[in-house]
């Protein structure tokens, strides 16, 4: 096809093109997965963002890598789906509306539950589009016709059978237990979504007296505020030192209660006085040891962390805070506190808000989670489920192999009620998929629903078939099921990854993904975490405006390397952008020379001259390299190729070098055969950027007249390997000429246009058969390199006078400057750098010669230094070389 009458505009102005060409690739269903295909099918279910979301650098880099490969996939022949959809996020979501409400003077509790859903549900209506919309401008190939929510209907649905379930196999229990509590939230919080930062905190160290005579016992706490809630005093039954105390009772400080010293394994004896308060109704391993022991848990603090009436009428009412400075007074004041000291730990915050979290003694909703994790660990460890990079796979299997069981249930009116109801009368507790009307056991209508919701990530645990149709037998499950690939970040490996593996290997009896590429953190230039307080968050949609899609889309993708954290600068996004201006003229370059042009298939090498054969050999191994690393989840490494392979080779040297034919210097055959390889390249080369650039490889795919529509809809490039007749060896001394001949001219400060008179070639024995492969192309190295002529002399010559000199792999050039260079001034110029160099080499020299430094420093440093004195060495070698050829007459 000819090229298009579309004319390209001075540069390329992101915005219009982008909006333009979103819209027709959904107006004409490319992104539409096809459940009756008989195609290989390719699906991704996209990690849901919460529905409060607004896209940041994370989204942008999890949603390119996805598209990529859905696009590659695409046209490499898959019928793709990549399934969209949002989170409902529980507390996320009720935070958000209560803080509106909150703005009015109004809280949940004064609409009640029903109006304040309902309330929440009209935030959605209005909100919950914003992050969607602004994944269709990153370019996100979605099939949006499938966009789904966790909590619309066939997902609600669902949630409930899998409940259910596992609730009559006994793998859903409620039962009292600690749980992580946020006193603000008001609901539990389940191990992975507390945060625990190191803070400065004390260490008290408290005089609990003997009940029956003198003395007494010291312990230490870093909560002494829940003193009042203790039960026993543990010991090691190993420990030595304080093993006689165990059957002895002492006296809980401020309130005078008896409790009993005893043993148990639990206790450090390494930590304090190795003496430990067990209070198990506000700490974890507290609750442990009284479940061993038969102690009854005293809980002083409640569910908004204020002191309780079981704390006793001075602290009851008081925050908890308060009440451990009371406390701490009250000790101080009766000769109790033995000593205070600092210490540094790790305190628990609640993911959401950020209030210190309380470990509180609530009844909940449990999954056992240890029978679910077995098959999940087998899973990884017999290859059915690949985790790229591999160094996250030990992760994995450590936190399943030593998994608690699962806390489901949260304290809010947001998210998917517990299908439980007890019953008034007989107190039976009925779990049913639908919304019973009487109790199962007596028949009683005196029958209430369970309060609490399910955690969010329960229902984001059956996002790979839920969304697909399941508890129904469906299509799009047959086609799509199991899933082909996860994109995610690592900080949810747990909470959500590991998760759906359990259930999609319980309920559809298979892994829910084969893949899992798990990418690293987008930090600022200085490798910082970004974040609003520290002021350095790059916000995508801004990039977005200012710079296109396509570049911050370019720069995430050539930035990533498996395994490895991506810091991202504006000066980094900027690189990209040029680079979309590089292609942009270079296109406009091709299609100013392609008016006119019939295509032509490159069926053999009639016509072609060296860099032809090079270039077109150059695009076969960025092919095949590409493919490679696009299929092994390398979207750096496919990136960069691609960068490299347009910019270095296609651009700064084959357009160059083509310039001649293209004008008809080289003739009317000539310039047919330069024009159709320019066109094949052009064409092979926007389809390998489509997945990468998508816009911009479309709008140029238009204007050259490739097609009608998308590269979406052709195929995946594939080499042609046409023989090259041994000319590629030739093609790379020339380059090295041409390199060395630029060097040589920028060192002595030659004006980059001037033309010298000559360069002379010597070539050593090895390579002398590449003479006439440079003669023969004389012309392309007196265009790149700006000289008069060429000569390759037979071995022996005499090397010319007045001369710059390059010592190469293959031989030596010179560059015969004539009367163009001040020979006296380049002279003294290199005595200068001869000088320094010397210094350079003997401060290296001395360096290694100290054996304390050579028994201090690592070997890389070692071999470094070593490096450093070779290069040295060899440029002293050359400015003495240069010297000397300059001077001769």
């Amino acid at each position: 096809m000819a090229p298009s009458n579309k004319t390209l505009g001075k540069s390329y102005d992101p915005e219009p093109i982008e909006k333009k060409w979103y819209e027709r690739w959904t107006e004409k269903g490319l992104f539409r997965g096809d459940e009756k295909s008989d195609k290989p099918s390719f699906c991704i279910v996209i990690p849901p963002p919460n529905v409060t979301g607004s896209l940041h650098m994370g989204h942008a880099l999890n949603n390119t890598l996805q598209d990529i490969s859905c696009r590659f996939m695409r046209m490499s022949g898959y019928n793709v789906l990549w399934l969209p959809g949002t989170d409902h996020a529980g507390i996320a979501t009720q935070n958000v509306v209560e803080k509106s409400l909150a703005a009015n003077g109004v809280s949940r509790h004064d609409l009640g539950r029903e109006a304040f859903v309902e309330k929440i549900w009209e935030w959605k209506k209005e909100y919950g589009s914003r992050i969607i919309n602004q994944l269709k401008r990153l370019g996100a190939s979605c099939d949006w016709e499938r966009e789904r929510f966790t909590m619309d209907e066939g997902l609600s649905r669902a949630v409930r059978a899998v409940f259910v379930r596992l609730y009559k196999e006994g793998l859903i229990y409620r039962g009292k237990y600690i749980i992580n509590w946020c006193p603000r939230c008001r609901t539990a919080l389940s191990d992975l979504e507390v945060d625990h930062h190191e803070e400065k905190g004390k260490i008290f160290f408290i005089r609990y007296p003997f009940n029956d005579g003198p003395g007494h016992v010291v312990v230490a706490t870093t909560r002494p505020e829940t003193i009042l809630g203790d039960v026993a005093i543990a010991v090691h039954p190993r420990d030595e030192k304080n093993r006689h105390l165990i059957g002895r009772k002492v006296l809980v400080p401020v309130n005078g209660r008896v409790i009993p010293v005893i043993e148990d394994m639990m206790v450090d004896p390494a930590f304090g006085t190795g003496l430990v308060k067990i209070t198990p109704a506000h700490d974890p391993n507290d609750f442990l040891v009284g479940q061993r022991h038969g102690l009854e848990p005293l809980q002083v603090i409640d569910e908004h962390g204020i002191m309780n009436d079981f704390a006793g009428p001075e602290f009851s009412g008081m925050d908890r805070f308060d009440g451990r400075e009371k406390i701490v007074a009250i000790l101080r004041q009766s000769d109790l506190l033995e000593k205070i000291e600092e210490h540094e730990h790790a305190i628990g915050h609640c993911y959401r808000c950020d209030t210190i979290i309380e470990p509180y003694l609530s009844e909940q909703w449990f999954v056992k989670a240890g029978p679910l994790a077995k098959p999940g660990i087998e899973a990884v460890r017999d290859g059915r489920i690949n985790i790229v990079p591999a160094q996250w796979v030990n992760t994995y299997n450590m936190w399943m192999e030593n998994i608690r069981d699962w806390c489901i249930s949260r304290q809010l009116w947001w998210g998917h009620r517990i299908p439980a109801w007890t019953c008034s009368d007989c107190g039976y507790l009925t779990v049913s998929e639908d919304d019973p009307d009487s109790c199962e056991s007596c028949g009683s209508t005196r029958i209430a629903q369970d309060e609490d919701v399910l955690d969010t990530w329960f229902s984001s645990a059956l996002w790979p078939f839920s969304t697909l149709g399941w508890p129904d037998d469906t299509k799009e499950l047959k086609t799509f099921y199991p899933t082909s690939l996860l994109v995610t970040g690592f900080d949810i490996l747990f909470f959500w990854v590991a998760r759906m593996i359990m259930m999609g290997l319980k309920f559809m009896d298979e892994e829910p993904f084969k893949n899992v590429y798990i990418h690293a953190l987008v930090r600022d230039e200085h490798g910082q975490k970004m974040s609003k307080s520290k002021g350095n968050v790059i916000d995508p949609l801004e990039i977005i405006e200012k710079s296109g899609a396509d570049s911050l889309r370019m720069t995430l993708a050539a930035l990533t390397v498996q395994g490895r954290d991506i810091y991202l600068s504006p000066e980094r996004i900027e690189i990209y952008r040029l680079f979309m201006n590089k292609i942009w003229n270079a296109s406009k370059l091709a299609m100013a020379n392609l008016e006119g042009n019939e295509p032509a298939a490159i069926e053999d090498a009639t016509g072609l001259r060296i860099h032809d054969l090079w270039i077109l050999h150059r695009l076969d191994d960025t092919i095949d390299s590409v493919t490679g690393y696009l299929k092994g989840y390398f979207y750096g490494e496919a990136a960069r190729a691609l960068y490299q392979f347009v910019w270095s080779e296609l651009c700064d040297w084959y357009l160059e070098m083509a310039k001649p034919a293209l004008r008809g210097d080289e003739g009317d055959i000539r310039r047919a055969s330069t024009r159709n390889v320019i066109r094949h390249l052009f064409d092979r080369t926007l389809r390998l950027l489509h997945p990468f650039i998508p816009f911009l490889t479309d709008e140029l795919w238009e204007a050259f007249g490739f097609g009608d529509g998308s590269i979406e809809e052709v195929s995946w490039p594939q080499p042609i390997r046409l023989q090259d007749g041994g000319n590629l060896g030739s093609m790379a001394i020339f380059q090295e000429l041409v390199r060395n001949a630029r060097n040589l001219r920028s060192e002595a400060r030659m004006h980059p246009q001037q033309v010298v008179p000559e360069a002379v070639v010597f070539l050593n024995e090895e390579n002398s058969g590449c003479k006439e492969s440079i003669m023969e192309n004389s012309d392309l190295f007196r265009l790149l390199a700006r000289v008069g002529k060429i000569s390759v002399p037979e071995p022996g010559s005499a090397k010319p006078p007045k001369s710059l000199v390059a010592v190469t792999g293959f031989g030596e050039m010179f560059i015969v400057a004539g009367d163009l260079l001040d020979i006296e001034s380049e002279i003294a110029r290199l005595a200068g750098e001869l000088k320094r160099s010397k210094a350079d080499l003997d401060k290296s020299a001395r360096k290694l010669a100290d054996e304390s430094f050579i028994a201090r420093a690592p070997e890389e440093i070692i071999e470094k230094e070593r490096s450093r004195l070779s290069q040295t060495r060899d440029k002293i070698m050359l400015i003495e070389r240069n010297m000397e050829s300059l001077s001769r007459q």
